[in-house]
């Protein structure tokens, strides 16, 4: 699994100053890589499990106390950031980018900042 998460990661050049919004963010380990690369960007995660947020933000505790990283539960369709853009947004194995995948893309491309990049991956995870 990190591996997979650390390939995309790599593939969106984290720079230092990027504003970075995940996307279903889950257990948060992509956030800490995200993070890892930030000094003067910031990273906000959604997810609408509120389980996933708390888990994520205990696993990124030190991002957040530096002011880095927020984590919040909201569903891509009912996210509110007012007039926040971002210069990267990611969404990794996000059901709706697979089910309605224009649907989606429209949701999240509203968070962009002008010259800002979508990422989508998904693939289904493995059966234990």
């Amino acid at each position: 699994m990190a591996d997979r998460i650390e390939t995309f990661v790599e593939s969106m050049m984290i720079r230092p100053t990027d504003r970075v919004l995940e996307i279903g963010c889950g257990h948060g380990v992509a956030a800490t890589l995200i993070c890892a690369s930030l000094s003067a960007g910031s990273y906000l995660a959604v997810d609408r499990s509120r389980k996933m947020v708390e888990a994520a933000a205990r696993r990124n505790r030190a991002f957040v106390d530096a002011g880095i990283a927020r984590f919040m539960q909201s569903t891509l369709e009912s996210l509110d950031l007012g007039e926040q853009r971002f210069d990267k947004v990611l969404a990794m194995r996000v059901r709706l980018f697979h089910d309605q995948p224009e649907q989606a893309e429209q949701l999240a491309r509203r968070w962009l900042a002008p010259s800002g990049k979508l990422f989508v991956q998904y693939d289904e995870p493995e059966r234990r």
